[in-house]
């Protein structure tokens, strides 16, 4: 079964959390501090592998999740990291951000990686909080929590030549006859329903990949039958094999043809009509067909590149797919925009404030944003002092004073996330 279009959840593990530990040792204060860091969260990876050419394993598992890191030990140590996670997706699978719609990376290359969430930083044990008046530290950080993202994998099939043409012209037969594939052929329309990959290898060596594009109709890049469903496998094909039907007796126009599915290729995407086309008129086999192909060409410009062929008998394909070799040694190779977090526009835009006060109730005042949530997030309220360094930096951020303003008292309840405590 051909899949081309998943959506899945991925989950990085969590920093291990710091430690608060001391050394046993004469004459130093509580032994000393010794608490080690925590280690690092495990990465989930995305690994290109261009031995797969389809998302079929995603329809039965859909979650990954990585470890979380080793937390901090005593005598200084430090917990292990997590291994990364590595999940294997088909060369050609582009990754989008299911919340933003942001193109996250596109993996076009055998075993590219592509890191799609990252683990949390360890965090740091007491023995990085000494200070020459607090000796002993009871303070630790807890480890950062991992990343949840929810992903959608669009395959895209890296394909140097591409098969297109409206149902029923031959781009089944002609893969059969140039290749060793085996694609379905029967004498109705959409006998493919999934694209179909193919290996040109040609007596002078070389060899290209060719694909059998299925579904195209009039209408197909507005969602018109199966053709919007492959139109994205279009993006990648170096060079355009366009195939149009020459039967007399099909009840068909071969140049309205022609231009209908130039126009859905143009509405998905302009650039896919700059690239090499060969226009390849089919089933010169049948009575009329020639004299029908002598109509078309009229039509057409004259810088055309044409190569009728009859797949049936055999006629002309070798000389096509040398031809295609040719074109394609030419053809220009396709660059894919990649937005990643270091192509951005910079506008002004005012400074978002870092956190919002909300009045819950006649005493009670919530406190939100990402800041001050990773920052509780990150504090280990087990000890005095981890809770006092907490209350100093809510100060520094400005909660406090914007507690007063807001109306809050001493004995009101604040709330960040999870965690209730008493204003003073």
């Amino acid at each position: 079964m051909f899949v081309d279009n998943v959506k899945i959840t991925v989950k990085s593990g969590k920093g291990g959390d710091g430690a608060v530990a001391f050394r046993h040792e004469k004459y130093v204060p509580l032994g000393g501090p010794s608490g080690g860091d925590g280690g690092r969260g495990g990465d989930i990876i995305l690994k290109a592998n261009e031995g797969m050419n389809t998302l079929m394993d995603f329809r039965y598992k859909r979650i990954f999740k990585a470890q979380p890191g080793q937390n901090g030990q005593i005598k200084g140590m430090y917990g292990h990291k997590a291994d990364p996670v590595y999940i294997v997706v088909p060369t050609g699978t582009s990754v989008y951000d299911e919340d933003s719609g942001r193109l996250v990376g596109d993996l076009t290359e055998n075993n590219q990686e592509l890191i799609v969430a990252k683990g949390g930083d360890g965090g740091r044990g007491n023995i990085h909080f000494a200070t020459s008046k607090n000796q002993a530290p009871e303070v630790a950080e807890n480890g950062e929590p991992g990343q949840e993202k929810h992903l959608k994998l669009e395959l895209k099939l890296i394909a140097d030549v591409g098969l297109v043409g409206f149902p029923s012209v031959g781009k089944s037969t002609l893969l059969s006859v140039a290749t060793s594939a085996k694609p379905k052929i029967a004498a109705y329309h959409f006998t493919t329903l999934s694209p179909n990959l193919g290996m040109v290898k040609l007596e002078n060596g070389q060899d290209f990949v060719i694909a059998d594009l299925p579904g195209l109709i009039e209408g197909a890049s507005n969602g018109v039958g199966l053709g919007i469903q492959f139109l994205r496998h279009v993006e990648r094909t170096r060079v355009i094999l366009h195939l149009v039907d020459m039967d007399p007796n099909n009840g068909r126009e071969p140049y309205e043809d022609y231009l209908a599915i130039r126009k859905e290729l143009g509405n998905y995407d302009a650039n896919v009509l700059k690239r090499p086309e060969i226009i390849v008129p089919t089933k010169l086999d049948i009575p009329g067909s020639e004299e029908r192909l002598a109509e078309f060409k009229k039509k057409l410009d004259t810088d055309v590149d044409i190569f009728p062929i009859s797949s049936i008998q055999h006629t002309g394909v070798k000389d096509l797919m040398n031809h295609t070799s040719e074109v394609l040694s030419k053809a220009e190779p396709i660059h894919f925009d990649v937005q990643t977090d270091d192509s951005k526009e910079y506008n002004f835009e005012p400074e978002k404030k870092q956190f919002t006060i909300e009045k819950d109730a006649e005493h009670s005042f919530v406190v939100k944003g990402d800041r001050v949530e990773l920052l509780l997030q990150r504090t280990n309220l087990d000890h005095q002092d981890g809770i006092m360094r907490f209350a100093r930096q809510l100060k520094s951020m400005g909660i406090e004073d914007a507690l007063i303003e807001a109306g809050a008292e001493s004995g009101d309840s604040v709330t960040i996330l999870d965690f209730t405590f008493e204003f003073i």
